[in-house]
């Protein structure tokens, strides 16, 4: 073979590959899932568990708040505070309620692609120290180990908007929950910030974390779940070999899911672990929890958003 023949050849060649790779989907090069630390997760949790009790509109709360603004500032995020005032009981006062909104500065407001969720209140319990390990602190400590782990990858980190809901636990109890007024107050007020705003339309989906921390772990999926969300999510676990976690709920699932569904038109999947007897007890204390749960729900987690968002 002539030297000019072979060289045609391999330019040849070297143009089909380059076209191959110009339609083959972006994967990432790099796995970030395992960077996810469950001992981490878990001692953000702790610094929540150990406030006590945290309800909407106390300065328990703004304590617990000033702990996730910090954190977040200091693995790179801006953090925006939607603070707003709502009536969950009309025949009551009005509760100042704050959001937590927090945005990797390269991406500004208009980048982001993905949201990932929590609630950081704990329910009011009249003569019951109820810390909510579980059910707040779990997710929200979770949350903030993700914006550390998302931060080592700044490409990633600009297209995912992390949000702590303040007002998801009912004051009295839940009551026309989609619309108000009891209930899923800061959720349903950020859905309805997205959809007046336009940005509601610039997300993919959207992730929520509650009751995470069981250390015999359960994800009980409510049945409404978008099927197509539901299999990354299991195609994540998959990969990870940690399927086996995964199930769903028998019946309905009230939580902050449902507003971005509903008022925001954003496909939303809830992982939470219903399965917990300690639901809304005061036996709900770090002691029923684990960091390898907080892990297994991270990992999967960083690797849905890293697989899904590296493609077009």
């Amino acid at each position: 073979m002539s030297r000019s023949l072979f060289a045609g050849i391999a330019l040849a060649l070297a143009g089909c590959t380059k076209e191959a790779a110009a339609v083959k989907p972006a994967v990432p090069s790099v796995e970030l899932a395992g960077e996810f630390s469950g001992e981490k997760a878990f001692e953000h949790t702790r610094r929540q568990v150990e406030l006590g009790p945290r309800p909407s509109g106390t300065s328990v709360l703004e304590k617990a708040r000033v702990q996730i603004v910090e954190t977040l500032q200091a693995a790179g995020w801006e953090v925006e505070r939607q603070a707003f005032d709502d009536k969950p009981v009309p025949h009551e006062g009005a509760i100042h309620f704050t959001n937590l909104i927090a945005r990797f500065p390269a991406g500004g407001a208009g980048k982001q692609r993905a949201i990932v969720c929590s609630h950081y209140d704990t329910k009011r319990m009249s003569g019951v120290r109820f810390v909510g390990a579980s059910d707040g602190a779990s997710s929200t400590g979770a949350l903030l180990e993700l914006a550390r782990v998302l931060a080592k990858m700044p490409t990633l980190a600009e297209q995912v908007e992390l949000v702590f809901f303040d007002g998801e636990e009912a004051v009295d109890h839940f009551d026309e929950p989609i619309a108000g007024p009891d209930g899923l107050v800061g959720s349903r007020h950020y859905a309805r910030t997205l959809r007046e705003s336009g940005r509601a339309g610039q997300f993919r989906f959207a992730i929520l974390w509650d009751m995470i921390g069981d250390a015999d772990l359960t994800i009980t999926l409510p049945p409404n779940t978008p099927a197509e969300l539901a299999g990354k999510l299991f195609s994540a676990a998959e990969a990870l070999g940690t399927r086996k976690y995964l199930s769903y709920h028998v019946g309905d699932i009230l939580d902050d899911h449902v507003p971005l569904q509903t008022i925001a038109r954003i496909p939303a999947i809830d992982l939470i672990d219903f399965d917990y007897p300690h639901w809304h007890q005061p036996s709900d204390t770090l002691d029923k929890l684990s960091p390898e749960s907080l892990r297994i729900v991270g990992q999967m987690t960083v690797r849905l958003l890293q697989h899904e968002l590296a493609k077009p």
